[in-house]
């Protein structure tokens, strides 16, 4: 596929999304080759199209002193937390051929989700950056996988049992490492894409129900002796990436 990779580092929230917009209609002109945008966002909560505005905990008085902006936007899922210290990654690619040939009407429809291009190649979409963020964690000696019927990466109960800030009663269930919402435009070009915790302060998700569901969140830094680098972190992002989506 050819995919260039751009280091955007620490980028708020809104500037990336119409940087996604930008190079998203640059691919689908065939003026811009495939890209991988790996970035860090200051703090911020995001509702998907699933989102519940009850999932978020913390009032607008909260909000404010810990500095978090709020967006509703439109990929998949519920709501989720980024900030600096996360690893988030947008991959911009084609998921289909692009068919010049659709109607306004059809384009509207994709647009407001009420089709997708190809169903199929959007699921198993999801399901190959679910298999690169495994074969990342694998690269530090973590094992983890998926859940049925959920989309993101786990790691299970005993892989962070040992974890120093985690509640006895969380240490029994499986913790979310790694969040995944994307959407795939009327060109069928994806969007969004996937957030690895890597060391970020994991006191911001107690203002949300990530994803709508009350389960436990770890990091990186939670499983490992010493916190990563996050340079590293990019870097094997960019050789499983390659190893899944380079065809």
């Amino acid at each position: 596929m050819n995919i260039i990779v751009e280091d955007l580092g620490l980028i708020d929230y809104d500037s990336a999304w119409k940087l996604q917009d930008e190079y998203a209609t640059e691919i689908a002109e065939g003026k811009r080759k495939p890209t991988l945008l790996l970035l860090e966002h200051p703090h911020v909560y995001t509702f998907g199209r699933k989102g519940n505005a009850e999932n978020l905990l913390w009032n607008e008085s909260q909000l404010k002193e810990k500095g978090i902006s709020t967006f509703w936007v439109d990929r998949g899922g519920d709501v989720t937390y980024h900030g600096p210290g996360q690893l988030v990654g947008y991959p911009l690619i084609p998921l289909v051929p692009i068919r010049p040939d659709r109607s306004e009407e059809e384009v509207s429809d994709v647009e407001n989700e009420n089709i997708r291009p190809v169903r199929s190649d959007y699921i198993g979409y999801i399901r190959n950056l679910e298999k690169m963020l495994i074969g990342v964690l694998m690269s530090y000696g973590i094992a983890s996988g998926q859940i049925k019927g959920k989309t993101g990466v786990w790691v299970q109960a005993d892989v962070h049992s040992k974890c120093p800030r985690c509640k006895p009663e969380d240490k029994q269930k499986p913790a979310k490492i790694a969040a995944i919402g994307v959407k795939v435009d009327a060109n069928g070009i994806s969007r969004h894409g996937f957030a690895l915790n890597v060391n970020p302060d994991m006191e911001y998700w107690d203002g949300i129900i990530p994803c709508g569901l009350p389960e436990p969140v770890v990091s990186l830094e939670d499983l490992l002796p010493e916190p990563p680098d996050m340079g590293d972190v990019k870097e094997k992002v960019k050789e499983a990436f390659y190893k899944v989506f380079e065809k």
